[in-house]
């Protein structure tokens, strides 16, 4: 027979003020849940790429939440990689994502606890330039010790770069400008680019896939200039680093 319905809102009511009537989780579902959801956390850590990199770059740099310090119940592992984020082409990265928690047997209002458990599940990441990053499930492959990756250095320029361009700029003339520049910086990855302009020698040197670029001015009474310019002219399909920054910037 069912209770009096005063007794049975009673009962309720004092479910809520000693229990609070929280379920004892399985622990197991609930490794398998926070897995899940550090998926999710890393599909966000990896988006928005607007520099070409190759995937191991990015599994180096980009899961720096591989061991999340050693009381953390999760550890996140780059697999296998493969790829790069350039322009129709995409990096691929596997991940496997462990998640071992310890017995609660809830101490708070509210807090009904949960089991021991485990889960490893594992996600292939799909990067591309300018694009959202997208996840998918995928079965874990036997890998009890994975590769570590490693990053390799991205281009740039070199720490020196203003020093070695304005003393370029102070011996050369006219005629001499473009061969001292590119002496100056002979780096492979580093453009230059000069020109004379109204008795004023003009130089930029740069590596344009990461829109890295100095730009100097030797004016016509000798002084070293570095003129400003929108950094948005360096992007792809603008101006990109040259003299025209200078001698006829975008309007």
């Amino acid at each position: 027979m069912a209770p009096p319905p005063r007794v049975g809102a009673l009962a309720v009511a004092t479910c809520l003020l000693l229990t609070g009537c929280a379920e004892y989780r399985d622990g197991d579902s609930m490794a398998r849940d926070m897995a899940a959801d550090e998926a999710e956390h890393l599909d966000v850590d990896l988006a928005h790429h607007d520099r070409i990199r190759d995937a191991g770059y990015i599994a180096a740099t980009g899961i720096p939440r591989a061991v999340a310090g050693d009381d953390s119940p999760v550890r996140i592992e780059a697999l296998a990689w493969s790829g790069r984020t350039a322009p129709d082409e995409q990096a691929i990265i596997d991940v496997r994502i462990a998640v071992t928690v310890t017995e609660d047997q809830g101490s708070s209002f509210g807090d009904g606890g949960h089991s021991a458990g485990q889960a490893t599940r594992c996600y292939r990441y799909l990067l591309a330039l300018h694009s959202a990053t997208s996840h998918q499930e995928i079965d874990c492959p036997a890998v009890a010790t994975p590769p570590v990756p490693t990053a390799a250095p991205v281009p740039a320029l070199p720490d020196d770069a203003r020093a070695r361009l304005t003393a370029a700029l102070r011996t050369a003339t006219p005629s001499t400008l473009a061969g001292a520049v590119r002496a100056a910086f002979p780096e492979r990855h580093v453009t230059v680019d000069t020109a004379t302009h109204e008795g004023a020698l003009v130089a930029a040197v740069g590596v344009p896939a990461e829109r890295d670029c100095l730009l100097l001015v030797r004016t016509a009474g000798g002084a070293i200039e570095s003129p400003g310019y929108d950094p948005v002219w360096l992007a792809p399909g603008e101006a990109g680093c040259g003299t025209r920054l200078y001698i006829s910037p975008p309007r």
